[in-house]
């Protein structure tokens, strides 16, 4: 069922022995709502802790609590930027039809949960986050809004892509109020890189096709390209941009190759085009902007599916 901002704040304020839940390969969106409520929570003296599938990545650890959490069996379950609970990753699957309340912005969410708080209009399921904190008198610590503007300035691309509003901006200043460190929050996500990043940029560049009369780049990071560079999951983060800032360029293909077989699609698209439409058809699914999903068999193959479902969208511009 969903709920309005007012319901979710009472519900939230009732929880007790509260369980957040990420989705699996975390970006800063997922870590930072999910961080930004476990200390509000806390800041209101409930019990709480935070899980995810996957290892977190280190770019992040500036907000990560310095103490492990305190162990607890959970009595009140909540899921933030999880569209879908198959998403949750192997390690969570235990809380698949368990969980209370999904906090999200993809209007793709399944409707998995017992209470769903859903605003399909913000950039991140931060924003959406970061007014409850503000609904629930909760005081907005440095150490909270750290959290959450990680997860606005990640989903927006430092606020360069198409999902950021008027009231984005809104959000993010007050943000800033509370005493976060801009500059070096900046600095760590959008002007620092590892090596292994960059090899893996130079190497999956060099796969670049262009399809749809150049509407359309395609990159594939190949298990070879992964190994041989030495990336980890948290290098691959952002890489499915690269395609689409070509000049001309309607539609970004990134195709990860999965060691299991398959590929792990991240699409990227132009005003105009809906990446979510086109990963729909393939299974998958997220934002007009920025979708993904799974395709099977080889890279040729893969590629013939994406290509009949990309042409529903740039056959008919």
């Amino acid at each position: 069922m969903q709920i309005d901002l007012k319901q979710c704040c009472m519900l939230l304020a009732t929880a007790e022995d509260v369980l957040i839940l990420t989705h699996k390969s975390p970006d800063g969106d997922t870590l930072g709502s999910a961080y930004g409520l476990y200390y509000a929570l806390t800041a209101i003296g409930k019990r709480a802790r935070v899980a995810c599938s996957d290892p977190l990545p280190k770019k992040f650890d500036y907000f990560y609590p310095k103490a492990p959490f305190e162990d607890f069996e959970p009595r009140y379950i909540v899921a933030v930027d999880v569209a879908d609970p198959q998403l949750l990753g192997s390690a969570l699957q235990q809380y698949a039809g368990r969980i209370d309340l999904c906090i999200d912005h993809h209007i793709s969410n399944t409707g998995y949960a017992g209470q769903l708080l859903l605003d399909h209009h913000a950039a991140a399921t931060a924003e959406v986050v970061c007014e409850i904190v503000n609904a629930m008198g909760v005081t907005l610590t440095s150490q909270i809004a750290t959290a959450l503007y990680t997860g606005i300035a990640t989903d927006t691309g430092c606020f360069r892509y198409s999902n950021t509003s008027a009231k984005t901006h809104l959000i993010a200043s007050r943000l800033i109020e509370a005493g976060i460190d801009l500059p070096r929050i900046n600095q760590l996500l959008f002007e620092t890189k590892t090596r292994a990043r960059i090899a893996l940029e130079r190497l999956g560049m060099a796969t670049l096709e262009y399809s749809f009369g150049q509407r359309c780049a395609t990159i594939v990071l190949s298990q070879e390209i992964l190994t041989r560079s030495g990336a980890e999951d948290e290098d691959i983060d952002g890489i499915s941009s690269l395609p689409r800032q070509i000049e001309g360029v309607q539609v970004g293909v990134t195709m990860r190759e999965r060691s299991e077989g398959g590929y792990k699609v991240s699409l990227r698209a132009a005003e105009g085009v809906d990446a979510s439409a086109i990963c729909k058809l393939l299974g998958g699914g997220g934002h007009r902007a920025a979708a993904g999903c799974v395709v099977h068999g080889t890279e040729q193959e893969a590629k013939a599916q994406l290509a009949g479902a990309i042409a529903t969208q740039l056959e008919a511009l």
